[in-house]
């Protein structure tokens, strides 16, 4: 009897532990998150203010390599566009079927 009492008075005091521990760290996380909250104000405004200026630099750099990738995927393909362009215009010289 005395044992399970013992027991049951352990896991009582542990989780009154737990729990205040759970409190206490709620309050820390709150407090830290409240005196960092300006800092964090300060760091969106740089980042707002950096983005305004590499932003655009970003989109032309992004513009340069689309048109420099499609270049590189293309001019492999020339020489098929070359024989489509002369078998069109044989196809195109000949004269049409009479019906």
């Amino acid at each position: 009897m005395f044992s399970m009492l013992a027991a049951a008075s352990a896991a009582f005091m542990a989780m009154a532990i737990l729990v205040t521990l759970a409190v206490v760290a709620l309050f820390v996380k709150f407090a830290v998150k409240l005196l960092l909250l300006p800092l964090l104000l300060v760091k969106w405004l740089v980042m707002s203010v950096v983005m305004l200026v590499v932003g655009p630099i970003l989109f032309v750099v992004g513009v340069i390599l689309t048109v420099v990738f499609g270049l590189v995927i293309a001019v492999p393909l020339l020489p098929l566009l070359g024989i489509a362009a002369v078998i069109w215009m044989i196809a195109r010289a000949s004269r049409p079927a009479v019906a």
